[in-house]
């Protein structure tokens, strides 16, 4: 064996035992970092494996109890380290260390700049595309996975905007907001293939799909843009995970977005992480009736500056234009009658009655004009509640 293919194979091995060793069970970012320092990962592997209880306190240090993850690691000594790299290789999943875990292991595939430096860098992380494109200026758009068809409308027409703009936008591929905000920008690539690609961080193993009806958007997702994880493949969701993943898409951004949060919410779990990182904090503006957007409202009263629009969180970035526009929507003009009822809305969802009181139309007339604005794409309508659509 060659000089240069034992190195090759001497790195592959140290590799090989951080994918295996980042996918214990319950090992969490501060266990593994703890693990890794000042440790190969081979050697972190066997003994995070041994089942040494007191080896594991030495380390770990604190006062949880420790044998049950003791006994939980050392049931996966069996696992064999190469073929768990052979999987993500032929995945085309890269494993990245960080430089400091990476130290004398060889050369690697390059660790994201933007994390280097973090408070609370991954040790290990897994990423399926291309990792230059954080290089751009990156805003994270947030928000809550019970969102109004409005919050949808916005986060989607922000991601388009800034993708438009060349801008990086990182969600977390969740319901509600992040989805929308990922479809805006897939809408801008399908324009303009100069765009800039979303970026999704995830809560799973890159090829664990969750939620599962956003198999489809995840996918479109990891085909032109990046997927980035804690987790080597395999790996199910975890409640723990998804506050790890949210530090994880605050350090990665220049500028942190709420779309809408309820008072209480992963997304400000993001914005703590944020405000740890000293990185600015942007909410939309909603509807003080909307529990939806109690949380982003507060943040306002707070002091975060106002988004109304991607020039808003532009200029936030020191981009005062972007670089290309939005295509223009094409929706018929809404009839007198039409006008008369978007103007009842007031941006909050209302039922029939609501806006036959706000209206004052003849009951057959109002029914007509939603019918039409719903078809025109004005409105949505769901579970007798009626909507009024931002532009898409």
């Amino acid at each position: 064996m060659t000089a240069s293919l034992a190195l090759e194979s001497a790195v592959a091995e140290q590799v090989a035992a951080a994918t295996v060793l980042a996918g214990l069970r319950g090992m969490g970012p501060r266990r593994l970092s703890a693990l890794l320092d000042g440790r190969p990962p081979v050697e972190a592997l066997r003994l995070a494996t041994s089942g040494s209880v007191g080896a594991l306190r030495a380390v770990l240090g604190g006062s949880d109890p420790l044998e049950p993850v003791a006994a939980a690691w050392a049931a996966d000594r069996g696992v064999d380290p190469a073929a768990a790299l052979a999987d993500h290789i032929q995945a085309d999943v890269r494993v990245r260390l960080h430089p400091r875990v990476a130290a004398g292991v060889g050369l690697l595939d390059p660790y994201p700049a933007a994390l280097v430096e973090d408070i609370e860098p991954p040790a290990v992380l897994f990423t399926r595309g291309d990792t230059d494109c954080l290089a751009a200026p990156t805003v994270a758009i947030v928000g809550t996975r019970r969102c109004t068809g409005t919050g949808a409308g916005l986060a989607r027409e922000l991601g388009r905007e800034l993708s438009a703009a060349g801008v990086v936008v990182v969600s977390g591929l969740a319901l509600g907001i992040d989805g929308a905000a990922h479809r805006g920008v897939l809408e801008a690539l399908a324009v303009d293939s100069a765009a800039a690609p979303p970026v999704a961080v995830v809560g799973s193993g890159i090829d664990v799909v969750y939620p599962s009806r956003h198999r489809d958007l995840w996918m479109a997702v990891g085909d032109v843009g990046l997927l980035v994880s804690e987790a080597p493949l395999g790996v199910r969701p975890a409640a723990w995970r998804f506050p790890a993943r949210n530090r994880v898409i605050a350090a990665l951004a220049d500028v942190v977005v709420v779309v809408e949060s309820h008072a209480a919410g992963g997304s400000l779990h993001t914005v703590a992480e944020a405000v740890r990182r000293d990185t600015d904090v942007m909410a939309v503006p909603g509807s003080v009736r909307s529990s939806a957007a109690a949380g982003s409202n507060q943040l306002l009263a707070d002091g975060c500056h106002p988004v109304r629009d991607a020039g808003d969180v532009l200029v936030a970035l020191g981009l005062q234009q972007g670089r290309r526009h939005r295509p223009a929507e094409h929706r018929s003009t809404p009839s007198p009658q039409g006008l008369v009822v978007l103007d009842a809305f007031d941006w909050e969802p209302a039922t029939f009655e609501h806006l036959a009181v706000r209206t004052g139309l003849p009951l057959p007339e109002l029914a007509t004009t939603l019918e039409q604005l719903v078809t025109a794409g004005w409105v949505t309508t769901d579970a007798g509640w009626y909507e009024r659509r931002a532009a898409s």
